[in-house]
């Protein structure tokens, strides 16, 4: 699974994205799977890239949180939440966004093994 943070210079979700992505990635997997930010420098990139605010939470090359009609370009963005619109989604829609992607077809692996079982 690729698994990518696009943003643009200095914003201030970046850390928390990342944050808030590794907490979820801990818990449904794909374990250990590498993260990718990648800094969207200006409008051209923006628009060649499909880039509708940062930060956009990229798997497999789709974004889950996409909404149709958006304009593309240098912004924020605003998710929608269960409290409102926020500048991340929530913990449970990006963990969400990741089971129906491993759905999918991803598998589970940590270092190559399949991931602990509880017991």
């Amino acid at each position: 699974m690729r698994i990518e943070l696009l943003v643009v210079p200095d914003c201030p979700h970046t850390e928390p994205a990342v944050d808030l992505l590794r907490q979820a990635l801990d818990e449904v997997g794909p374990y250990g799977a590498p993260v990718v930010t990648r800094v969207i420098p200006g409008q051209a990139e923006a628009e060649r890239s499909g880039f509708t605010g940062s930060p956009t939470f990229l798997i497999d090359g789709l974004d889950p949180f996409t909404e149709p009609g958006r304009p593309l370009g240098m912004s924020c963005r605003l998710y929608r939440t269960p409290a409102g619109l926020s500048g991340l989604p929530t913990l449970d829609q990006l963990r969400q966004a990741l089971t129906s992607a491993l759905a999918a077809g991803g598998p589970r692996t940590r270092g190559g093994t399949e991931p602990p079982t509880g017991g």
